[in-house]
């Protein structure tokens, strides 16, 4: 895909991955439609980028509400006569398989899994219409292999992959020029090991056990340790050029952590993991 002229939709615009691929994109060319939870976070990122001389628009939206998402694509077609790419990368962490409530799982769920449906929903069905357009899907090494105190993200990550692959290969029969990619970083240096500030009041809580606490502690030191953000976006910006389902940014840890599910499924030990490794690409 030629990038400069069009114009990319991004949610989770305002800060991380979001924000360095918007940077990335419209050093492209690129007009730029930003979607983000929170409103002052999303107003630094927008005069940011508008300093830097790009064409921006932002707008608050929760992406667990469809309407909020639909109202991007709506902003990109009032604003710059229609949308190119769609980044649906906002996304939340989640705590463990066993001890998180109800409410977190909902929360996970809403944000991560369904947020990119509503991606999905919102800009595919346009691309399809105009015979172009790509889809980049923000999933995780997380959604390649299960870790310990990661369930609920683990769960929707996984979940974000499958969707990913079966709208590869539907589109592939009834719309080959669009196109879909799906990230699967390990520990990036973001905000998301904070992520509880956009949590429902009713559902923040400290850690309830020594195993979740723990969990939670190494999670903060591997994204502390993790690639910057635009060592991300470089690569989505190649990928999206190049039209790749992929996007590796910490290869090695994906090859072997599904190599090792094979050896696993064919009757060999089940994988060991080290939390830390997943921050070295």
């Amino acid at each position: 895909m030629e990038l400069a002229g069009r114009t990319a939709v991004i949610t989770g615009g305002a800060s991380g991955i979001g924000l360095a691929t918007a940077h990335r994109l419209a050093a492209r060319g690129m007009n730029l439609v930003l979607g983000d939870v929170e409103a002052e976070a999303l107003e630094l990122a927008v005069t940011e980028l508008r300093v830097a001389g790009a064409a921006v628009r932002g707008l608050v939206a929760d992406v667990r509400h469809e309407g909020d998402v639909v109202a991007l694509r709506e902003a990109a077609l009032a604003e710059f006569g229609g949308a190119h790419l769609v980044f649906n990368n906002a996304g939340v962490g989640g705590g463990p398989a066993v001890g998180s409530s109800t409410g977190v799982w909902d929360w996970v769920i809403d944000v991560n899994l369904r947020g990119v449906v509503h991606g999905v929903n919102a800009f595919v069905p346009h691309f399809v219409a105009r015979g172009e357009g790509h889809v980049v899907n923000t999933a995780s090494a997380a959604g390649l292999g299960g870790v310990p105190g990661m369930g609920a993200y683990c769960a929707t990550k996984f979940a974000v992959v499958g969707l990913s692959e079966s709208l590869f290969h539907e589109l592939a029969l009834r719309a080959p020029g669009v196109h879909v990619s799906v990230l699967c970083p390990g520990f990036v240096k973001t905000r998301i090991a904070e992520s509880a500030r956009n949590m429902p009041a009713e559902l923040r809580a400290p850690a309830e056990d020594a195993f979740a606490a723990g969990a939670e502690r190494i999670a903060r030191e591997a994204v502390a340790a993790g690639i910057d953000a635009a060592e991300v976006a470089d690569a989505v910006v190649r990928a999206v050029h190049e039209e790749r389902f992929w996007i590796l940014t910490h290869e090695r840890l994906a090859l072997r952590t599904t190599e090792s599910r094979l050896e696993w499924m064919r009757g060999g030990p089940a994988p060991g993991f080290d939390l830390l490794s997943a921050a070295r690409p």
